[in-house]
């Protein structure tokens, strides 16, 4: 009699291993170049991807369905994203972020898209990452609504500030 809610335990934790391993490799690339385009450096997206990943898995069981699992795991990247940035910023200088930009980009030798990049880390990191989730991840308002925990209209907003910002940073490059 025993062994019947063991055998139910392994098959439930089975199951909770196989939807999470699914769900990582569903969403572990887009997460990654969300979090890639967040902050400097790929060992940063990286431990940043890595912390996401086990939070997830620590708290499986506590997402209920309300949302896609990508939303859901994008909300957990976006606040680790924020957390690292946060930390970053309070160890390094703002010389030293700048220096460090654009060189480990994915996309050596781009001229334009390093330039985006440095535009887009000028950015204050709400709009950065509004504006990466919507022009790069070609989220919804309403998906980007429920990752940040932000309205609509603000997105929108925050959208359009961070689009015309990086517009006028190369529109001085045409100059």
């Amino acid at each position: 009699m025993n062994q019947q809610p063991q055998k139910e335990t392994k098959s439930r934790t089975e199951q909770k291993e196989r939807e999470f391993l699914m769900a990582v490799e569903s969403c572990q690339k887009p997460i990654y170049y969300f979090v890639r385009r967040m902050v400097s450096s790929h060992e940063d997206a990286h431990d940043i991807c890595q912390n996401t990943f086990t939070t997830a898995w620590e708290k499986w069981d506590q997402f209920k369905g309300q949302s896609k699992i990508s939303t859901w795991l994008h909300t957990i990247a976006y606040r680790e994203a924020l957390r690292s940035i946060e930390k970053q910023q309070k160890t390094s200088s703002l010389q030293d972020q700048h220096a460090n930009t654009s060189n480990d980009f994915p996309f050596d030798g781009d001229e334009i898209l390093k330039e985006l990049n440095i535009a887009m880390n000028a950015l204050p990191e709400k709009q950065k990452a509004v504006f990466i989730l919507r022009y790069f991840e070609e989220k919804t308002y309403q998906e980007i609504a429920a990752i940040t925990g932000t309205t609509e209209g603000a997105l929108k907003a925050s959208y359009h500030h961070a689009a015309e910002k990086i517009k006028v940073v190369f529109q001085k490059r045409n100059t």
